[in-house]
């Protein structure tokens, strides 16, 4: 989902076209399979890892990984569709894209698939129907919310990371009061972080993960509940911390402020890590959103990314159930987690994960109850879109234009323009 944000390199690029080209005119030849994506970053990791760990079991099924551009993927992959020409499977967006392509007949029903009982609820909720009776996808990734953190910074103040919120504040105001950096490298220009990296990271501790989301689902919260109107009030105390102009200041602006040590903590998420390891110089680490005392139940945005489907006009879904099958298993799970890191199996396996702050942001797993983002699953179906309320409405807020009742206000009231069980 943000990796449309990323820009594919010329080599990557080049990869991607020449995986396209040589599966040209295959997708119906017997024992062969070819895969749609928009993550034409991992063209080379299915070629590479992926592919062939499948062929150590499978050594009759050819696959092959047809990626196109993240922006372009949604348009093509429909055009595919419906000329007939699309892949045996799909990569799938989560919840309401992905939901339209099984309603319109173009994704096969996964119900008996042998692997799902290694998903949780949560896990499979973005590519399972409203009334929870059909799965459509297998749930593939997630990225993981929290806060990445430069570790000479916190070493040179003598910090170590928060684990309640009074801690985090102390540490803000030591970073503020005591050094020369930024505490919080985030910015407001584009809206959409203080939602995705703001709201939705801290947020689940307030309206406690799944409970809340889904009474707000089930109309028996409303956004202007006091855990919505408190995760609004936090997030206005964050202007302080922020970097000078950061009314100005984009997503890569905020990534290029950490990784060249002039911010010490980055609300994050977990595909950020990739970037990170790229580009900084320095050790960081991650920390989960801090809890409101010690001892708290902790809740964590775990949000469904990534899934994969079968093109319901395949000649080949034998094999191609083969290949899910597969993906189900730990040896995926593993592979997977460790050629990508910050994106993270779905399934219940315990994998051992090699990036140091990946693993991090695993763990969280085992202390942490999992949720998603309460915006993605039906509640941005109607206008106005709550996601984009949200994104509008939480950098108002950071910006001091906007109390954090107002936001919980106009938020509620667009919810009730068009959503019953909000009526």
């Amino acid at each position: 989902m943000l990796n449309a944000h990323s820009i594919l390199s010329v080599s990557k690029y080049a990869l991607a076209t020449a995986v396209v080209l040589s599966s040209a005119g295959m997708a119906n030849a017997a024992g062969t399979l070819n895969i749609e994506s928009w993550r034409s970053d991992d063209a080379n990791i299915w070629s590479d890892v992926i592919i062939p760990a499948f062929n150590k079991s499978h050594p009759g099924t050819k696959v092959y990984f047809s990626p196109t551009p993240p922006t372009q993927y949604n348009s093509a992959l429909q055009a595919k569709l419906q000329a007939g020409t699309a892949g045996d499977l799909i990569t799938c967006r989560p919840f309401d894209t992905s939901l339209t392509l099984y309603k319109e007949g173009y994704l096969d029903k996964l119900n008996d698939l042998k692997g799902l009982n290694e998903f949780s609820d949560v896990a499979k909720s973005a590519w399972v129907t409203d009334d929870g009776q059909d799965q459509f996808c297998l749930p593939m990734a997630s990225v993981i919310h929290g806060f990445i953190y430069n570790k000479e910074i916190f070493k040179e103040l003598n910090l170590s990371a928060p684990k309640t919120r009074d801690e985090f504040f102390k540490v803000l105001d030591t970073i503020k009061s005591e050094s020369r950096y930024a505490p919080l490298a985030m910015g407001t220009a584009d809206q959409w972080e203080t939602a995705t990296m703001g709201f939705q990271n801290i947020g689940p501790n307030y309206w406690k993960g799944e409970a809340g989301r889904k009474a707000l689902l089930d109309g028996k919260a409303k956004l202007t509940d006091k855990p919505y109107v408190d995760t609004w009030k936090e997030l206005a105390k964050w202007k302080p911390y922020l970097g000078n102009g950061f009314e100005a200041q984009k997503y890569s602006d905020s990534q290029n402020l950490f990784t060249l040590s002039r911010s010490a903590i980055y609300p994050a998420g977990s595909w950020d890590i990739q970037t990170f390891n790229n580009q900084a110089d320095f050790e960081f680490g991650a920390f989960p959103p801090p809890v409101a005392k010690a001892g708290d139940t902790c809740y964590i945005s775990d949000h469904t990314d990534i899934g994969i489907g079968i093109n319901a006009n395949s000649k080949n879904k034998a094999a191609a159930r083969e290949l899910l099958n597969w993906m189900t298993s730990q040896e995926f799970a593993e592979l997977f987690a460790n050629a990508v890191p910050g994106f993270f199996p779905l399934s219940n396996h315990k994998i051992a994960i090699k990036d140091p702050v990946a693993q991090e942001f695993i763990s969280w797993r085992d202390d942490c109850e999992s949720t998603i983002r309460n915006s993605y699953q039906i509640l941005s179906r109607g206008t106005p879109n709550l996601e984009n309320q949200l994104w509008n409405v939480s950098a108002q807020v950071i910006n001091g234009t906007m109390t954090p009742e107002a936001a919980a206000q106009e938020t509620q009231e667009g919810l009730e323009q068009w959503y019953a069980p909000q009526q």
